[in-house]
């Protein structure tokens, strides 16, 4: 339901002044026309409309002010960083309620900023500090000569070095995806070569790539990759590199929920337009609740199921799925979660070659 334009609110503050101004003159006018048939003096009339009219007025004022007061007060207190506080009144059906309301939009938004700002620096200062610690405790140990600097201890430090680079690289793509600097570079490509290779780049990472679990550190290679294009010789225009991303953020994510020996799936279709793409990424986890779907791909959330991490999980900085979105959407596509009888199914579909409206 839209609120009535400005010229039609009844309970506007141009409306109230109109009102303040009409009553006054009711009174004023009264008041002479008692005067006249009593004959009573004009100058007790005159004191008499003034004050009654100063009544009024101080009534309408205190009105309109004591919000502005208040809406100061939170002002003033967001400027200092307490974005919890929040203005009373934002049902008003006037121009202050509009006021209050946006007041109150924006302290949310500087709160979850604020929140975001927060769990950034204390998620990424936490996978800073694991890797950090354990290719220090390799280097240690190498400089100390509890161990040689054998193949075996350089692959140790080399993984450790690697998962750095990653949460490297994932700030990076945050940050152009703030500034909005990533320009799409599209391009035609046969899909399931392509494919083929960021689930082989996966299949890689993650067979040298150690992740903490309840029992301890072990491999992630018991989960099956499976990549199914139907017809085999299709093809998609898009920057492959931004569905890289897509791809990798999504099997990944998979990959880290899945149950031991469990299996991922990749499936990839023709979409509805001109060398356009529909992709789905299957996982037999425990899939994600409907209250959640839509919170899913905003930054930082790491989902509220039992053990959302699967084992073998590191947790991660809960931006991939938000990333995916983002290179989803430069190309002006589509993802979401689906409905699945089993696991997780996010689906993603991609334009393709966009012709020009007649």
């Amino acid at each position: 339901m839209t609120r009535p334009g400005p010229g039609l609110r009844p309970f506007s503050v141009k409306a109230k002044l109109g009102t303040l101004v009409v009553v006054s003159v009711f009174i004023t006018t009264g008041l002479l026309m008692v005067a006249l048939r009593t004959r009573t003096e004009f100058r007790f009339i005159t004191v008499f409309s003034m004050i009654a009219t100063l009544l009024i007025t101080q009534f309408v004022a205190h009105g309109l002010t004591a919000p502005l007061d208040e809406m100061t007060t939170v002002a003033r207190s967001i400027s200092h960083g307490d974005y919890t506080r929040r203005v009373s009144g934002a049902d008003r059906r006037d121009e202050l309620g509009d006021l209050a309301q946006t007041i109150n939009r924006m302290a949310d938004d500087l709160e979850a900023v604020d929140r975001n700002r927060k769990e950034l620096v204390a998620n990424v200062s936490h996978e800073l500090r694991t890797p950090i610690a354990a290719l220090r405790a390799v280097l240690e140990n190498v400089v100390d000569g509890v161990s040689s600097a054998d193949p075996e201890t350089m692959r140790t430090a080399l993984q450790q070095t690697e998962r750095l680079g990653r949460l490297v690289e994932t700030l990076l793509d945050l940050s152009r995806l703030d500034n909005g600097v990533v320009t799409l570079k599209a391009r035609r490509f046969e899909v399931w070569p392509y494919l083929s290779g960021v689930l082989k780049e996966a299949n890689l990472a993650a067979s040298h790539r150690r992740l903490p679990s309840g029992s301890g550190n072990h491999t992630r290679k018991d989960v099956h990759l499976h990549l199914d294009v139907s017809p085999p010789e299709l093809t998609a225009h898009a920057d492959t590199e931004r569905l890289h991303q897509v791809v990798a953020n999504l099997v990944d994510n998979a990959v880290k929920h899945s149950p031991p020996h469990g299996r991922v799936t990749v499936l990839a279709r023709r979409g509805a337009g001109p060398e356009s793409l529909a992709l789905e990424i299957l996982d037999e986890g425990p899939g994600i609740p409907e209250s959640e779907r839509h919170r899913v791909f905003e930054r930082f959330n790491r989902g509220q199921v039992p053990s959302p991490h699967g084992p073998g999980s590191d947790g991660g900085t809960g931006l991939g799925l938000a990333i995916a979105r983002w290179a989803v959407d430069l190309h002006g596509g589509r993802i979401g979660v689906a409905e699945s009888a089993r696991g997780c199914r996010i689906q993603v579909t991609l334009p393709g070659i966009r012709t020009p409206q007649g």
